[in-house]
């Protein structure tokens, strides 16, 4: 389906790595990606399950580029507002998190599909997560999570590992030094346990998490130091930014603070 282009376009900034993403009246218009025909798959999938705190996949423009609905809300950008690392808005984002594991568990993927490379589980795939919620990907609705946006870097993964990945800048898994403002008092143990109570995480991967948060954070550096000397754009921004850093020193902040809070999951 190909639409024309006839509306203001409103650049919308706050992305990582991808560039010319635009709103057209309720719409928003994306370049598309060897990925994007698979994501199309996922949103329409989602569509048909009922979930609605996701966009609509609508058709492709005139120039090319996908069209999405446009979820009204806001979205969690830096420095977090108060209302974004309060212990309700953890436990709304684990709920909505389930919400979207539970409707993507039935979710086949297209024949051949592609999808973006990152770190992963070594476990079977279970379903197709997200891979990337953070703040920025969350959108609010009366100062509660309300729906997950940008799904660029969904891939066959588990479920433990889609909740690793939001923990890490939910929770957050990360060095102070690193944290936003109103994240560095936080009690991390005590927001691992409340996420995992909401969500419903068994006692299997209460006991697997922190493992797998090491695992990923090795993995992680590994994909983003590769993905930034082969891609550029954005992905070489931030390892400039010192992602790569950064990712060091939560991996490092978990090891000396690995006790602690493995006697909160269990």
């Amino acid at each position: 389906m190909f639409v024309g282009t006839v509306s203001p376009e409103i650049s919308l900034d706050g992305g990582d790595v991808t560039e010319g993403v635009v709103r057209v009246d309720d719409t928003v218009r994306r370049p598309t990606k060897p990925s994007s025909p698979a994501v199309h798959a996922l949103l329409r999938h989602l569509e048909a399950a009922g979930f609605d705190r996701a966009p609509r996949f609508l058709g492709i423009d005139d120039r090319g580029r996908e069209i999405l609905s446009y979820l009204p809300g806001q979205a969690a950008t830096r420095p977090l507002p108060v209302f974004a690392v309060a212990d309700e808005a953890l436990t709304d984002l684990a709920v909505l998190v389930r919400r979207f594991h539970d409707a993507v568990r039935t979710f086949v993927p297209p024949p051949g599909a592609v999808w973006e490379r990152g770190s992963a589980d070594d476990a079977e795939p279970e379903l197709v997560g997200h891979c990337d919620i953070t703040p920025e990907n969350v959108i609010f609705r009366g100062k509660r999570p309300w729906g997950l946006i940008d799904f660029d870097m969904a891939r066959p993964t588990t479920r433990l590992f889609d909740i690793v990945t939001a923990l890490r800048h939910w929770a957050p898994i990360a060095d102070p030094v690193d944290r936003d403002p109103l994240q560095r008092r936080l009690d991390v143990g005590a927001r691992l346990r409340l996420f995992c109570d909401a969500y419903g995480v068994s006692a299997r991967d209460r006991r697997r998490l922190l493992e797998l948060s090491r695992l990923r954070f090795d993995r992680s550096y590994v994909a983003m130091r590769n993905r930034a000397a082969r891609d550029g754009g954005g992905w070489a921004r931030m390892w400039r930014d010192g992602a790569g850093e950064r990712i060091r020193r939560a991996a490092a902040w978990l090891d000396a603070n690995w006790d602690e809070l493995d006697a909160h999951l269990h």
